[in-house]
């Protein structure tokens, strides 16, 4: 029987992934600062984090498979060094302690949010793209680059190193994950909302932990493999959300320069006033406008990866966010 590890799985992408990989048969052991939200039969789990040294070398006993997922997801922490400690030095460790354990097969979960080019790509094929961190938006996508580029020195120099790239997943339940808390700010907001209009890549996490799966099983060492679904504009999600919550609302859509001058205000308050997470920051305004629509068709030659039609976990994510909000107001009443 093959052992995998996943680190960061009690994470919203890696339960999904622990589920999908006890149902192909593995052994699988976890890795993760946080209690698991539900905990499945035969699945080890170590609590801890990728910082830690010594667990991360405990938990690569007898272990075949890594899948590398532990990290910082946000765009805003009042340190900005947490995305560096734990998106890049993190990966460092887990890499470094696979190569001493002599694993068989690495795959590190990156994020598409790297691939966007500072102006708009010719060439759909972002996962060929050739950044570097200075190109990068933010403080998170440099963390998350640099742990990219780690990663692919890894495979350079011998080790089976596979980059898995999703886009944005979501589904309902224990998701606290970028799109997530997009869809729930604009669910809370009031009659009137301004926004963004760009491109997102909504895929259902679901096909997310296959895609990951599939890149493990199949994918060529050294290369990335874009995981996403559906390309499709947020002011098309908006509507569709309306829809589903059954409330009017008018949604405006600003300029984008106006977009990012905004959310610095914001994030300059979290900063030195609320200490509390901004509703939106700079780094994540940055990353919208140079957003496009990504081609999978590498994962789906290369993996036979399907995802499915993102419309219905979309309608039932929404509902599922409603149903909640309902239910915290008359806990509360």
């Amino acid at each position: 029987m093959t052992h995998a590890l996943v680190t960061g799985g009690a994470g919203f992408i890696g339960q999904h992934l622990v589920s999908e990989l006890v149902g192909r048969g593995r052994q699988v052991r976890v890795l993760d600062i946080s209690a698991p939200a539900r905990v499945l039969p035969k699945v080890e789990y170590i609590q801890g984090s990728v910082l830690d040294t010594d667990r991360v070398h405990a938990s690569m006993a007898d272990v075949d498979e890594v899948y590398h997922l532990a990290g910082l997801p946000g765009m805003w922490r009042r340190d900005r060094a947490d995305f560096d400690a734990v998106n890049f030095v993190g990966t460092e460790n887990v890499l470094g302690a696979a190569r001493r354990h002599r694993v068989t097969r690495f795959l590190h979960c990156s994020t598409e949010s790297i691939l966007f080019r500072p102006s708009r790509p010719e060439d759909p094929a972002a996962e060929e793209a050739v950044l570097s961190v200075d190109e990068m938006p933010g403080p998170y996508t440099r963390s998350k680059m640099r742990a990219d580029q780690l990663a692919l020195e890894a495979a350079a120099s011998g080790f089976p190193v596979i980059v898995g790239c999703p886009t944005m997943p979501i589904g309902p339940y224990h998701n606290l994950t970028p799109p997530a808390v997009m869809l729930q700010h604009f669910l809370g907001s009031g009659p009137v909302q301004m926004y963004l209009d760009f491109i997102v890549n909504l895929v259902d996490v679901r096909d997310v932990a296959i895609g990951l799966a599939l890149a493990m099983e199949k994918g060529r060492v050294g290369h990335r493999y874009l995981l996403g679904g559906d390309s499709v504009r947020l002011g098309e999600v908006l509507a569709l959300m309306a829809s589903v919550n059954g409330r009017r609302k008018l949604f405006i859509p600003v300029p984008g320069q106006l977009a990012e001058l905004v959310a610095s205000v914001i994030e300059f308050k979290a900063d030195y006033l609320t200490g509390r997470a901004p509703s939106a920051t700079a780094e994540g305004v940055r990353i919208a406008r140079r957003a496009a629509a990504l081609s999978i068709d590498k994962a789906r030659r290369e993996l036979g990866y399907k995802p499915r039609a993102i419309e219905p976990v979309l309608r039932e994510t929404i509902a599922h966010m409603i149903g909640a909000r309902a239910g915290k107001a008359l806990k509360y009443a």
